[in-house]
């Protein structure tokens, strides 16, 4: 595993917000003074709630730090309340000793940040419009006005666009990226697109990566598109304003990585969660829940022992699109691949209204391995007389570049903008048709939405899966390669990354 140095920036950053900031004060040591290798009871037992709850304090507090540019707290990669982030994990990992091998991996990315926006179709502003995710401005960030044009099929192919010069594209969602809607509209003269749901309800998600062809995106929803749709049948005008005041840009940032000394370095137990938050808020569920367990538990790991060794990853980028997990991946020699045994993730673990949701790994679609992990979670909540749900395992999270490098993975979480059932408010409590997270994000996701009950947990689920794994890999499938089928048949998937892509 290469090491990295965090930027100067960074570290000059880190040294005001350590002094502003103070580290939870833990029960630490170094190496461990005693043999005992560790139990997954001993290790729940130093989980408390009380600490995680300090530490969510602290993050929004580095959140505030992104007021400035923002207007609001977030911790959105390239934002002082990300570098804040970054310094507050790297210093919490440094303070314990000599326990880990602390590193930092820096990589290109890609962010965006709508400052403005509207959408006028003929006189109406339809309530589902919202720009896409890195979308590019319109011309000049200045309004721009041309009659509506609907796109043939699914806008997926350049036959499918007629001359759109001075016009706004109006295009189905379905069978290829959004970003390549926009560039084909683009291509065809379009000063804008609106790319509409042909499935029920609103709609959100990402051109993915930027493209000189890409123009300004919104989307909305099947039923603001459908009145719309019949008028441009039946051969009248709709008359059309767009205007998206945004940027993308390239900026560098940061993975930060820590390994267990100790353990068999050819066998190690990898899990991770992302430190970023949206721009449109701090992100204290989402994922400040998960990135603050991980270094709850990895703090707590130092007073034992491991037979294998532990490796703690927080990715940077993930809501851009799982950049940072994609590209540590990426660059791992296949010898590397191979040593890591699984990797479980973990993404939002307290939401308000939660339900305990593991992913539905299986053996037959992914990596063997992926159901033992899936089986752990599932008989943890069992012996503890909880209910669980399967959730997709569809590439919304960090664990994708693993599984499609042949490396099983897994997780739990707790729900983001999916509703609750009336099934799952029996087996969970809370509010059936409200959203598991209804602060998903936005920016009222701060210490205030996090299910504390749900969180404690959770954590104590993870510090479990950490030491069944980090003691005993003996019953665990041994991985033979470093790739696995295809099971998308070749197609797109839906999702890479929180937004939908597709």
């Amino acid at each position: 595993m290469a090491s990295f140095y965090l930027p100067v920036a960074l570290i000059l950053l880190g040294q005001a917000c350590a002094s502003q900031y103070p580290l939870v004060e833990t029960e630490t040591s170094s190496i461990p003074t005693v043999d005992e290798v560790v139990k997954s009871k001993s290790l729940q037992s130093r989980i408390h709630v009380d600490s995680l709850l300090e530490r969510a304090k602290t993050l929004y507090s580095i959140a505030e730090l992104g007021e400035e540019e923002y207007n609001h707290p977030t911790r959105v990669i390239g934002s002082k309340g990300h570098l804040g982030t970054l310094d507050y994990i790297y210093s919490t990992i440094a303070q314990l000793g000599d326990y880990y091998t602390l590193s930092n991996q820096s990589f290109p990315a890609v962010v965006g940040n709508v400052f403005e926006s509207h959408l006028v179709l003929g006189s109406q502003v339809p309530a589902s419009a919202i720009p896409m995710s890195l979308t590019p401005p319109t011309k000049d960030k200045e309004p721009v006005f041309g009659p509506l044009a609907l796109v043939s099929n699914f806008g997926c192919s350049t036959s499918d666009y007629p001359d759109l010069s001075e016009k706004v594209a109006l295009i189905s969602r379905g069978d290829c990226p959004f970003g390549t809607k926009s560039a084909l509209a683009g291509r065809a003269g379009a000063i804008a697109a609106v790319i509409y749901n042909n499935e029920k309800g609103a709609l959100g998600g990402t051109l993915g990566t930027p493209s000189p062809d890409h123009v300004a995106t919104f989307s909305i929803s099947d039923i603001d598109a459908a009145p719309y749709i019949r008028k441009l049948k039946d051969g009248e005008q709709v008359d059309t304003s767009a205007y998206i005041d945004a940027i993308v840009e390239s900026i560098e940032t940061t993975n930060i990585i820590a390994q267990t000394k100790e353990g068999d370095p050819d066998n190690c137990v990898m899990l991770g969660g992302h430190s970023d938050s949206v721009a449109e808020g701090p992100g204290i569920n989402d994922d400040g829940s998960g990135s603050l367990t991980l270094l709850e538990v990895a703090t707590q790991l130092v007073n034992y022992r491991v037979t294998n060794c532990v490796r703690f990853a927080w990715w940077a980028g993930e809501e851009e699109g799982l950049l940072g997990s994609d590209y540590y991946v990426s660059v791992l020699s296949p010898e590397e691949n191979l040593k890591i045994r699984l990797f479980m993730d973990y993404d939002m673990l307290a939401s308000p209204n939660f339900a305990y949701q593991v992913y539905n790994a299986t053996n037959a679609l992914n990596p063997v391995g992926s159901e033992e992990l899936r089986d752990l979670y599932t008989d943890f909540y069992t012996s503890h007389g909880l209910n669980f749900t399967y959730i997709p395992f569809d590439g919304r999270s960090d664990y994708d570049a693993f599984i499609k490098h042949g490396i099983p993975g897994g997780g739990i979480a707790t729900g983001a903008e999916g509703v609750k059932t009336e099934k799952e408010r029996e087996l969970f409590g809370g509010v059936a048709g409200d959203w598991f997270d209804p602060c998903y994000h936005q920016f009222c996701d701060t210490v205030a939405n996090l299910n504390l009950t749900a969180w404690e947990l959770n954590t104590k689920l993870v510090a479990h899966t950490v030491a069944t794994y980090a003691r005993s890999l003996e019953e665990f499938p041994k991985r033979k390669s470093i790739k696995t089928a295809d099971v998308s048949g070749g197609l797109p998937s839906k999702y890479h990354g929180p937004k939908l892509q597709l």
